[in-house]
């Protein structure tokens, strides 16, 4: 299984990270050790959305289709807010 995930820093401003793995839990502990990509360096993240495929493929298209995709992106980060705030 594939998973696309999108990330939010735990900062005063902030910021989203989207990629995709086969471990998700692996992959958020690199990321929040600095042994990450390279732009989550230097930053703690919190997860807040994942999608599931079985194809490397599937999952690499969805990741490219939600990073290009500025209105989606917003909708899942406003959505993640609204739910962390009840």
């Amino acid at each position: 299984m594939f998973y696309v995930y999108m990330l939010k820093s735990k900062s005063i401003k902030p910021i989203t990270y989207v990629g995709y793995t086969n471990n998700l839990k692996k992959r958020i502990i690199l990321h929040n050790s600095g042994k990450g990509a390279k732009f989550t360096k230097g930053r703690k993240w919190v997860l807040i959305y994942k999608e599931k495929f079985k194809s490397k493929n599937k999952a690499i298209s969805r990741e490219y289709y939600i990073k290009k995709n500025r209105t989606l992106r917003n909708k899942i980060k406003n959505e993640y807010i609204n739910i962390a705030s009840l």
